[in-house]
């Protein structure tokens, strides 16, 4: 071992930077808790035995036990996608995502509720569907057609062959030697040659009138869902010249379909459509179950279809009568996480279509619902004052509801403001609701049983969000940019500042004399409001992503930036913000509140997650003593096949850099260079870009230096 160690300083003494290669997903933010995970949009689902494996878009694979088709349970999934799950297969011990721009993931599912990601490759394009033959993987890829993907050692996987088809590839099959793929638009049916992998070649193709979206194979016919051109049967007996022999028109877009004995089962915008194939020339509808969903993929096993439902999540039906199919299960989501409001040990999280959720936030590591309300239409934004939640919801206005006991919440009061209910905040015996398409309404709640509506300014276009300070109201113009409307005359509210955001005002959030605004696709935008009546912007930091919440702790604002996040930045020096930490969630962020104790609380689409933000430059303050000594420890966890997590701790300020080194001395990436305070810290290493094998991270500083050995296995 001390050979090793000095080896490894005396090769460090010609290191060779190769920047790129490593790509943090945190900084100085942690996740702490983490409650439900409701999907995005359903794509794709296959049933293997008695577990359905579902594509759900950003919140990537769902696995459901699904051995009582009438109560699906949901029992394990993997999240981490940077993409969007669109095609899923599934073959012994892995899992394949096709996840759109980013490629293919190989996941292993050997222990279904505890998926792990074991590889990854990029394709060119989107990759939209995905099959398996033996060790080699065939992806659909939008753009560029089918990609050849050997898995024999699935933590490597490795393009062999491609080939570019003329339209975009939606759905691929295997059969025998031959890929067929649905093509879309232009492409239609193209029978592609296998014979040799890594050498794929076309050798016939069939146009068909719509766009070529799913394929199914049996025997010598190829069944395409074409759009709104229905269900078309083409022969393949000659692979090399397919001919479309019949066809059958469905009520919506066909866009999935399966194949189970003399039936095939289409996924139509319109539901699901039986239809006999005993003729595949003369095809009939035999049987059809209708929903307000859109029917995206389908599923035969056994006398069940479980459809991959684009809107509502995985539908379960019952084909044992192919006449009558019923709906005999179903696994719905709660809707969009949109928004994220802390009262004591309770967090308050609004869902576009499961309404507010009640949550128990006594150990954030365990947070718990304790309760739900869903109003009429659907919940915006949330305010709590005392005892009462002031709900803003669509069409149906402003809800008042009891929460003196969080457990049994329920409605008092409530008031339809006629317009677009999308945000309401508290002053004193007034409720400022901010109604897209008809202003600021001014509501009484000095009775909350009985709310009225005392005054309108209705000047104003697209107004998101609202806060109040004494009896000014300061708005969020999603067209405009920020506005200052004074309601001190309830009956006559009168806008007396403006002043234009560009790339569209999210959210605002005052402290001080300072109205700090999130730009969708501008960053956070920090304005004076000293004088309401003239506002000036005294900095501003561009966060990449779609600013769409932020919320303020002392001298740090906190960003929910959409695909990128959270993103911390510190704003001690207004005119020169500066970002300080960010965590990239699984979802899109997009609400986020902050507790008492310094916790960070999500609203991310998919999920609520709570995380911790470590103040680099106040360590102390959060309560961690300082170290004792200068020391790195052993990441964790070590070995590992995506992140670790490098600690170390500080017993003096001072300047220091975290290394990372291959075992030839090279210098991988650098993990950290610069000034830091005493205390403890940790950063990231995401392995996605690194080949399998050891590395060594070096903390140097105070004129010492610690190494560390590291293991990535694949």
């Amino acid at each position: 071992m001390r050979c090793a160690i000095l080896v490894f300083k005396l090769i460090c003494l010609a290191l060779i930077a190769n920047s790129g290669l490593f790509a943090q997903e945190s900084e100085n933010v942690e996740q702490v808790g983490r409650i439900y995970n409701q999907w995005d949009k359903a794509h794709d689902v296959v049933v293997v035995d008695d577990l359905a494996y579902v594509a759900t878009d950003w919140s990537g694979l769902q696995i459901l036990d699904v051995s009582d088709p009438g109560n699906p349970t949901l029992i394990g999934y993997w999240d981490d996608n940077p993409g969007n799950a669109i095609g899923i297969a599934v073959s012994g011990e892995y899992a394949y995502l096709a996840d759109g721009e980013y490629g293919l993931h190989v996941i292993s599912v050997v222990d279904p509720e505890d998926l792990e990601k074991v590889g990854w490759v990029d394709t060119p394009g989107i990759a939209n569907s995905v099959e398996v033959s033996g060790d080699h993987v065939f992806v659909a890829d939008d753009e560029s057609g089918v990609r050849v993907i050997s898995v024999a050692e699935p933590e490597n996987p490795e393009e062999i062959g491609s080939f570019d088809t003329i339209g975009n590839a939606r759905e691929v099959v295997i059969s025998g030697d031959y890929v067929y793929v649905a093509d879309g638009f232009e492409g239609g049916l193209r029978v592609i040659s296998i014979a040799n992998p890594e050498q794929p070649v076309e050798v016939g193709y069939c146009n068909t009138p719509g766009q070529a979206s799913g394929i199914a194979v049996s025997g010598d016919i190829a069944y395409i869902a074409d759009g709104d051109r229905g269900l078309r049967t083409i022969s393949i007996t000659d692979p090399e010249s397919p001919e479309e022999i019949g066809f059958c028109n469905t009520d919506g877009d066909a866009y999935g379909v399966s194949i189970s004995g003399d039936y095939a089962y289409v996924a139509d915008r319109s539901g699901l459509r039986i239809i006999s194939i005993v003729n595949p020339e003369n095809m009939m509808e035999v049987g059809t179950i209708e929903t307000e969903g859109f029917f995206y993929r389908v599923f035969v096993s056994g006398l069940n279809a479980f459809v991959a439902d684009f809107t509502f999540g995985l539908r379960v039906i019952s084909i044992a009568d192919q006449n009558n199919p019923v709906e005999v299960g179903s696994y719905y989501t709660i809707g969009e996480a949109r928004s994220i409001t802390v009262s004591g040990d309770h967090a308050y999280l609004v869902n576009v279509d499961g309404g507010l959720r009640v949550i128990s936030v006594v150990d954030p590591e365990n947070p718990d619902e304790v309760d739900h309300f869903q109003p009429e239409g659907s919940p915006n934004n949330i305010s709590i004052v005392d005892d009462y939640a002031f709900v803003a919801a669509t069409s149906s206005g402003l809800h008042v509801l009891s929460i003196e006991n969080p457990g049994a919440v329920w409605e008092v009061g409530n008031y339809d403001t006629t317009g677009w209910a999308n945000d309401v905040a508290i002053s004193g015996e007034y409720a400022c609701v901010a109604n897209g398409g008809r202003g600021l309404s001014v509501i009484q709640i000095a009775n909350p049983e009985n709310p009225i509506e005392v005054g309108l300014y209705s000047d104003v276009n697209n107004l998101l969000h609202v806060v109040v300070s004494g009896n000014l109201a300061f708005v969020t113009d999603y067209n405009r940019g920020l506005r200052v409307i004074s309601f001190a005359d309830s009956a006559n509210p009168e806008m007396i500042g403006s002043i234009d955001v560009p790339r569209k005002a999210r959210d605002v959030v005052i402290s001080g004399d300072l109205a700090y605004v999130a730009g969708d696709e501008s960053g956070l935008h920090i304005i004076s409001i000293a004088d309401p009546e003239n506002l000036e912007e005294v900095g501003v930091i561009n966060t990449e992503g779609r600013a769409f919440g932020v919320a303020m702790f002392d001298d740090y604002a906190y960003v929910a930036d959409g695909e990128n996040g959270i993103i911390v930045i510190s704003v001690d020096d207004p005119e020169n913000p500066e970002e300080v930490g960010y965590y990239d969630t699984p979802g899109f962020a997009r609400g986020i509140s902050l507790s008492e104790g310094g916790l960070i609380y999500v609203a991310d689409y998919t999920n609520l997650s709570i995380y911790r933000f470590t103040d680099p430059n106040s360590v102390n303050n959060l309560g961690v003593s300082t170290p004792s000594e200068f020391s790195l420890f052993t990441p964790y966890p070590n070995p590992f096949n995506s992140t670790t997590t490098i600690t170390y701790g500080l017993q003096n300020p001072g300047y220091i850099s975290l290394q990372l080194y291959n075992p030839l001395g090279h210098r991988i990436s650098t993990l950290f260079e610069g000034n830091r305070q005493a205390g403890m810290y940790s950063a990231n290493l995401v392995g996605k870009n690194l080949v399998s094998g050891m590395y060594f991270v070096r903390l140097e500083g105070s004129g010492q230096m610690f190494t560390r050995k590291v293991m990535l296995v694949r």
